[in-house]
């Protein structure tokens, strides 16, 4: 299937190109978040090539990067970030796609349909934004990202057999909850305009006046 990656790729960027995402940066918020991830972004996904382990520490900020951003705009900006971890590790091109979409346009994606489906379905609420979306949600987007790849053929780094090898992506989708979940709670609370995807009118529920 080395046709799936490219291919994949290549139609999220369509797609995301499409709702010209570009127009989401006229709100100046979402700036800095938007340099976060182009800066730290690649340095996470370069990790296995930047250190020696058993199993190799395999993190990706995409559900945060998606939160912060929006998915439209958030595509693009996780393809910029495969093509810059090429200049902080050796990897090929080929790896880079793979990134692109496993590390990041994958999860990114899973977040923002749970983030629909929430709204659609959920009860509109804080915690369900910052524990339902930001943490538990990147939990399992992560792993169903992480299960997705190695059905595909995109292994671990370190050769491990199948069970093991799930065990691990399992592991180190909790760090990206984690990570997606404390960012999300701390920027709700003094920084929303860094978050595309909040909304103070759906998830604060205000008195009724009286």
């Amino acid at each position: 299937m080395d046709w799936l990656p490219p291919t994949l790729v290549a139609l999220a960027l369509a797609v995301a190109l499409a709702f010209r995402p570009w127009r989401l940066l006229a709100n100046p918020g979402l700036v800095s978040p938007l340099l976060a991830a182009l800066v730290i972004t690649p340095w996470l996904w370069a990790l296995p090539w930047l250190h020696r382990m058993p199993v190799q520490l395999q993190l990706s900020g995409a559900c945060l990067v998606g939160l912060a951003l929006g998915w439209p705009l958030a595509v693009p900006v996780l393809c910029g970030v495969a093509l810059a971890v090429g200049f902080i590790a050796s990897v090929s091109w080929a790896q880079q796609v793979d990134m692109a979409l496993w590390l990041g346009i994958a999860p990114a994606t899973l977040s923002f349909g749970l983030g629909m489906a929430l709204r659609r379905w959920g009860w509109r609420h804080l915690f369900v934004y910052i524990l339902g979306r930001a943490f538990l949600g990147t939990a399992l987007c992560m792993f169903a990202a992480g299960v997705l790849a190695q059905w595909t053929g995109h292994t671990l780094t370190t050769a491990v057999d199948l069970e093991p090898a799930l065990a691990a992506r399992w592991l180190m989708a909790w760090g990206d909850a984690f990570l997606t979940g404390m960012m999300a709670a701390i920027c709700v609370a003094f920084r929303p305009h860094w978050l595309a995807t909040w909304s103070d009118q759906l998830y604060i529920q205000r008195p009724p006046p009286r």
